[in-house]
């Protein structure tokens, strides 16, 4: 059987692409399942695109987890998502040492319970010589709350002489980001037919293509993903330029 994977140009490929992972708990409501069952399924998909990823040489893939917001969800819930993520990253921990893939956490973790702390950063201390592929986890993360501890961070730096108010540029935000080590994103994709950003990544996507999907994240498998790509290869950016521009 053929795969769209055939028509996608690995010369081309985004650097970096970005995934808000919707909707988990309205596929297993269609299945008169819990919400849990939905995640469930939901960590399968992320393992697949990780690999699918992998396949075509995508350097850095950030996978919005758990949002800052999704704190507020009932008890049973939240338990249930860290012990997923728990369970998850130690059953791949082996795999993405084997396939030299690098973890990487962007987010709020001193609001993690010490079990998902330590685990998250066994993952990121073992795989912090990988380079093949960046799988950056957004867990307990939330853009308004980066954006704010970035100004803090500057604000400190001014207020003790380190650095002049005429000096703070645009990069100089970026640095003090979460992610002053990961490249923008390139594209963005969200599943389940929502088409909203979610308090996800707001300064970084200024110009990210967006590809909004209405299939549920338990059924966006690889297929799917190579499909969004093959998508996004059909465009063409020009970062406030006019195409004649882009040809020369």
């Amino acid at each position: 059987m053929s795969s769209i994977k055939d028509k996608i140009d690995l010369n081309k490929v985004p650097q970096h692409v970005a995934i808000i992972m919707d909707g988990n708990g309205r596929w297993a409501k269609k299945r008169n399942k819990d919400r849990i069952f939905g995640h469930r399924e939901g960590v399968n998909s992320a393992k697949a695109v990780v690999e699918a990823a992998g396949e075509l040489g995508i350097k850095y893939l950030t996978l919005y987890a758990f949002s800052s917001e999704n704190w507020s969800r009932p008890k049973e819930e939240v338990e249930a998502l860290m012990s997923l993520l728990v369970q998850g990253i130690r059953d791949e921990l082996d795999n993405f040492i084997e396939k030299n893939i690098r973890i990487q956490v962007i987010g709020d973790l001193s609001k993690l319970q010490t079990e998902v702390r330590q685990a998250v950063e066994e993952s990121i201390e073992k795989t912090k010589n990988n380079a093949a592929l960046n799988v950056v986890i957004a867990l307990s993360y939330g853009s308004r709350d980066e954006i704010v501890h970035a100004v803090r961070e500057i604000a400190r730096k001014v207020k003790e002489g380190d650095l002049d108010i005429e000096d703070i540029t645009q990069n100089t935000v970026s640095e003090h980001l979460y992610t002053s080590e990961i490249p923008d994103p390139d594209f963005l994709i969200r599943t389940s037919g929502e088409q909203r950003i979610s308090n996800f990544l707001l300064w970084q996507i200024s110009y990210t293509e967006l590809y909004f999907t209405p299939i549920l994240w338990p059924d966006f498998k690889k297929e799917e993903f190579f499909d969004a790509i093959y998508n996004y290869q059909q465009r063409e950016r020009r970062f406030g330029k006019i195409s004649e521009q882009l040809s020369k």
